[in-house]
């Protein structure tokens, strides 16, 4: 009698559970191998995809119900290999147990492991799709036991590692310490420093430290056509597309898509912006961003009104760019420039923060978080070229200015930081 005859409704049964393994092996790869765009774009497809996305959205409770169920089928698969064999070698047919056991670990591996897995991350977008809607019934059938496993757990742990204790933060200086470590580049260490340090200054800049001011930015009212563009991209890199009836930013679109997008109407296809009030730290401006799957933040004051964006982009600049700014950003200019001793050319936009950082000086607690809101706190109105103002160790002479507010000043120091200190 062969194998297949003898135990054909075990072979069968572990044929079914290896498919099963494989099922969840490749729902695993693949839902956490999409990236930002795979995400974006199947949030916009249809159930199946959306589904997929979802349940993304509770990251451990998915990877805790995979495992599980790929646990409790591959004991039960192997539980049959092992009836199987024990059956064998009663029989005195030790050769054939050996065989099933070899081929049945060879088969879990290369089945239920290697080639799902792999398909998984090579096509993570069709995969995910194939798998949500079983996947996330799985889920579900697992969410009555999930509280039970938890509590099991953190019982086991303070039984077994009852002193356990979660570390506290990283230092900057552990995490540079980390980055000299591991690698012998010391070019590569520099940049790696450079982008550590920028990432950790994101969490102490305002949002209207780094926003693209309503001066420094085109927006179009729909409805909006792509000759409205005049064959020219926008400073910002997107087209900002307004509300019907005022001029607060409803949508966005990436002016990197535009090989992709019609001639007519394209207000329809702007994605949606979110709004992110002025005091907001441009740590939580990139977390809004993230979470929404956006490219674009309008910068509201406290009346509700636009007075800026931030887009991914002028992120990205602020974190890989070694001194990074805004007039370098948005005017092409360098913030700070020195014309001779004692005399500096300086924009208006240029934050208060690398002026102090610039001079080596502590200045003093202010309202204005710009060089344009220092002037026109002490004029009491817009600056004109011509006005003069003092403010702490610092002579402001406006040599620019226009209606809108934006201008360049000199600037030269009434006493030096050694001299006040």
């Amino acid at each position: 009698m062969t194998l297949l005859q003898q135990f054909g409704p075990h072979i069968t049964a572990m044929a079914v559970l290896a498919a099963a393994s494989a099922f969840f092996s490749c729902s695993e790869a693949a839902l956490f191998s999409l990236q930002s765009d795979d995400r974006r774009a199947l949030k916009a497809g249809a159930t199946a995809q959306r589904i997929a996305v979802d349940l993304l959205a509770q990251p451990d409770r998915l990877l805790t119900a995979i495992l599980f169920w790929n646990l409790i089928v591959n004991m039960i698969y192997f539980a049959l290999a092992s009836a199987i064999g024990i059956e064998l070698e009663n029989e005195g047919r030790r050769g054939e147990a050996g065989l099933v056991a070899l081929v049945s670990l060879l088969a879990i591996i290369l089945c239920s492991e290697m080639v799902p897995k792999t398909a998984g991350v090579m096509i993570p977008r069709v995969m995910a799709r194939l798998v949500s809607l079983p996947l996330a019934a799985a889920v579900r059938m697992f969410d009555p036991i999930g509280p039970v496993l938890a509590t099991v757990n953190r019982a086991l742990r303070r039984l077994i590692f009852p002193n356990f204790r979660i570390e506290p933060h990283l230092e900057l200086s552990d995490l540079e310490q980390a980055i000299t470590v591991s690698t012998s580049d010391e070019e590569l260490a520099t940049q790696e420093r450079m982008a550590l340090q920028n990432i950790m200054l994101l969490s102490n800049l305002r949002a209207e430290e780094l926003m693209r001011p309503r001066t420094q930015y085109q927006s179009f009212s729909p409805p909006v056509d792509l000759e409205a563009l005049g064959g020219q991209l926008t400073r910002s890199g997107y087209l900002l597309v307004t509300e019907p009836d005022s001029e607060e930013i409803a949508g966005a679109i990436a002016l990197k898509y535009l090989p992709t997008i019609p001639r007519h109407h394209l207000e329809h296809f702007a994605e949606r912006v979110v709004y992110v009030p002025w005091c907001s730290s441009v740590a939580a401006v990139f977390d809004e961003l993230q979470a929404s799957q956006r490219e674009v933040a309008a910068i509201v004051n406290e009346l509700g009104e636009t007075i800026g964006i931030i887009t991914l982009e002028d992120l990205l600049h602020t974190v890989f760019e070694d001194q990074a700014s805004r007039s370098s950003r948005l005017l092409a200019t360098s913030p700070i420039q020195q014309l001779e001793a004692n005399l500096w050319r300086v924009t208006g936009i240029t934050s208060l923060r690398r002026l102090g950082r610039s001079f080596d000086a502590e200045l003093p607690a202010s309202k204005s978080r710009t060089v344009a809101g220092i002037v026109q706190e002490q004029l009491q109105r817009l600056p004109l070229a011509g006005d003069k103002v003092r403010w702490h160790l610092f002579e402001f002479h406006v040599i620019e200015a226009d209606q809108f507010g934006r201008m360049t000043v000199e600037l030269s120091f009434t006493e030096t930081p050694e001299e006040q200190s």
